[in-house]
C-alpha cells in the first residue's frame, strides 16, 4: 500500500493504516536516532517518542515526500535528546563543582586525615634521637632556615647541615613510608 493511502487512512482514525506505517518505517527511524545518540537504550526510546510525533504530526504533513519529513522529523529529536543530555551532564559537573554538603563533608573528611597525619608524624618525630629531633623540626615544622637553627644552639652551619643528613639517613633506616 502506498504512504499517501496510509497516512489518509490515520487521518481518518484507522489504528491498522497506523500500524502499517509504523511497521513500514520503524527501523529507518531507529536507524536515524541511533546515528545521532550513539546509544542503543537511548535510541529505543527516542524512536517510539518520533513515532508519537508523527501520529500527532501527521495532520500537518504536506505530500511533500514522507520518508524526507519523517526523517528531518527522528533527526530533530534526536539532536533534542542529545542536547538535553549535555545540559544533564552539565548541570551534573556543575553540582559536584559547587561546594555543598557533599564538598563540606569531603572537607570534614581531608582534614581529619590531615590532622591523624599530624599527629602520626608528632608521635614519630618523639622516637628521633633527641639530637636529631631537633633539627628535624626546627627545618620542617618550625621552618627554619640552617643558619636560624645554627645561631639557636650556637653551632655552625655546617653541623646543623650535618645533622639533618644523618636524621633524614636515620628515618629512612628506621622508618617505613608505610607506617605513615
Amino acid at each position: 500500500m502506498e504512504d499517501s493511502v496510509l497516512i489518509e487512512k490515520v487521518l481518518q482514525g484507522s489504528e491498522q493504516a497506523f500500524r502499517l506505517l509504523v511497521e513500514k518505517y520503524r527501523n529507518d527511524v531507529f536507524r536515524t536516532v541511533f546515528a545521532i545518540l550513539r546509544d542503543q537504550k537511548e535510541a529505543e526510546d527516542a524512536a517510539q517518542e518520533v513515532l508519537i510525533k508523527l501520529y500527532t504530526s501527521l495532520p500537518q504533513y504536506g505530500n511533500q515526500g514522507f520518508k524526507t519529513w519523517l526523517t528531518r522529523i527522528a533527526v530533530n529529536h534526536a539532536i533534542d535528546v542529545k542536547r538535553k543530555q549535555a545540559r544533564k551532564l552539565e548541570e551534573t559537573v556543575q553540582d559536584t563543582e559547587q561546594p555543598g554538603i557533599a564538598a563540606a563533608q569531603d572537607s570534614v573528611e581531608k582534614q581529619v586525615i590531615h590532622n591523624e597525619q599530624r599527629r602520626l608524624v608528632r608521635k614519630r618525630l618523639d622516637e628521633l634521637p633527641e639530637n636529631y629531633r631537633d633539627v628535624i623540626y626546627g627545618f620542617y615544622i618550625a621552618e627554619k632556615s640552617y643558619q636560624q637553627m645554627a645561631e639557636e644552639q650556637n653551632v655552625q652551619v655546617k653541623t646543623i647541615e650535618t645533622k639533618l643528613y644523618r636524621a633524614r639517613h636515620w628515618m629512612k633506616k628506621n622508618w617505613k613510608e608505610d607506617d605513615f
